[in-house]
């Protein structure tokens, strides 16, 4: 058996590797080397495609089985495997396909085959195949196509490893922050995630609740059950009982078989009930009758079932007033909110402002398959400084386009929305109101404004202003601020 290495190490670049005189496709230019897997029955046939693959860098394993296949693809790893269609038998290649799935997971499969089972490479498309090649090869474009995979792994690993190294830097569970307010979150999530208490998430739309319900999730004993989630918002009443309990066949006109709801799907695991708060109050009671008993009746039956579920809920309304009114049932917001997290918007966590930015521009350069860029100071001064109603989802939208839209190195301050270059939604007056004012009194105030933007964080001003932290401090001394 052949001496593997990951398909990480395997997919770097090489410097060695040339393309035929006249490809002029992009592959030609910027090779990536992979671990390739080829499987073919006819030995000549699969010598010529590994020689095709060899000379760009590529590492080839051959293999003339289907047996061969099997031991390579469970004990080896592999950025591309490249499978005949038809060898021992007409669905050989199939089952290569489906073992290299359930093996292989981040590889990508090419199947080869000739002109008459072509129906039978595009079915193999819809089973999760990358592509499908016919014979006799053209090895040129065999080469690309081999290419073009091992790019597609490499960005894929790329993106996987970025997102594990900005969350082991500064995020938890896919919550990005390292303000007071979100330390604060993090430590409260660890501590009601092993318990089965109800957890009610709060907080304005997009600020990221059903991060923190994910959270709980998975670091609680319920991690390899399954995780539910269900927005109550908008939802008649008779349409919302159906989805949350089920109904029996015959309990309305077109239920023609029984269907169990999202309470008896979620048996053992989590359900995160999302805009709780939008739930119809008529429907409240029989809420309530399920977290307090863990029995549920489906529309048309008088039997109940047992359910074992931890329940998660979150809300952009104050329920508490909204129960001191009569507009949310009293005793249910007591018995969801067993223990309570509040979200704060963006707004008022501005120092996690440029840790979302910036991990979010990484990962949309590489989800374009684009060069990292970077964000100048105003450019993010401007973004720190606006207010974000819609808070992170909004900031994640605007960042996606300026990256999509960056031309080179940098993003700057021209490649902010007008909109929010010329917002209203601002915390604190624009410096460039400033104008005909000293350039000392006109420092002095961008220190001023800066230190309130990121809570008196020094490091996180010193970054805005683009000065050291040392020349931030004499800074303050001299104009006597705090």
């Amino acid at each position: 058996m052949s001496d593997h290495r990951s398909p990480q190490a395997a997919a770097t670049p090489s410097s060695s590797a040339s393309a035929p005189a006249g490809n002029s496709h992009p592959a030609a230019h910027a090779p990536v080397r992979a671990q390739v897997l080829i499987i073919d029955d006819e030995r000549d046939h699969a010598d010529v495609m590994a020689d095709a693959l060899r000379k760009p860098g590529h590492v080839c394993t051959i293999v003339n089985s289907l047996a061969a296949a099997r031991e390579e693809l469970k004990h080896g790893a592999f950025d591309v495997i490249v499978t005949d269609l038809v060898m021992e038998h007409d669905t050989a290649g199939l089952e290569v396909l489906k073992l290299a799935k359930e093996t292989q997971p981040d590889a990508e499969t090419i199947m080869v085959t000739a002109h008459g089972d072509v129906p039978t490479a595009k079915a193999a498309l819809q089973g999760g195949a990358y592509d499908f090649i016919e014979k006799p090869l053209d090895l040129i474009v065999f080469r690309n196509l081999v290419h073009r995979a091992a790019e597609t792994v490499q960005l894929r690993t790329a993106n996987s490893s970025l997102r594990g190294q900005l969350d082991a830097a500064y995020g938890f569970e896919g919550i990005i922050g390292d303000s007071p307010a979100m330390r604060q979150i993090v430590a409260a999530i660890r501590q009601v995630a092993p318990s089965t208490i109800p957890v009610l998430v709060t907080g304005e739309s997009g600020t990221g609740k059903e991060l923190v319900a994910a959270a709980i999730h998975k670091l609680s004993r319920r991690a390899q059950r399954r995780y539910v989630t269900f927005n109550a918002a908008g939802q008649s009443e008779s349409l919302l009982e159906d989805q949350l309990f089920g109904h029996v066949r015959g309990a309305f006109t077109g239920a023609d078989r029984d269907r169990e709801g999202v309470f008896e799907y979620a048996d053992k695991g989590t359900i995160f009930l999302d805009e709780i708060g939008d739930m119809p109050l008529s429907m409240q009671p029989k809420l309530l009758r399920v977290l307090e008993t863990g029995d549920v009746v489906r529309l048309g039956s008088n039997e109940s079932r047992k359910v074992d579920v931890r329940f998660v809920s979150a809300t952009n309304r104050d329920l508490k007033a909204a129960s001191t009114r009569g507009a949310f049932r009293e005793d249910l917001f007591f018995r969801i909110r067993g223990a309570e997290i509040h979200v704060p918007p963006l707004r008022e966590r501005r120092e996690d402002i440029p840790l979302l930015v910036n991990h979010s521009v990484g990962r949309f350069c590489v989800e374009l398959g684009k060069p990292r860029v970077a964000v100048s100071q105003p450019a993010m001064l401007r973004l720190v400084s606006y207010a974000w109603p819609g808070n992170v989802r909004e900031l994640i939208n605007v960042v996606h386009r300026m990256t999509l839209a960056a031309q080179g190195p940098e993003i700057d301050v021209r490649d902010v929305p007008e909109e929010i270059r010329t917002s209203d939604h601002d915390e604190a007056p624009n410096i460039g109101s400033l104008a005909g004012v000293g350039l000392d009194k006109l420092e002095k105030e961008a220190i001023r404004q800066t230190l309130a933007m990121t809570n008196g964080n020094r490091e996180q001003a010193a970054t805005l202003l683009g000065i050291g932290e040392r020349t931030l401090y004499r800074k303050l001394k001299e104009y006597g601020l705090r």
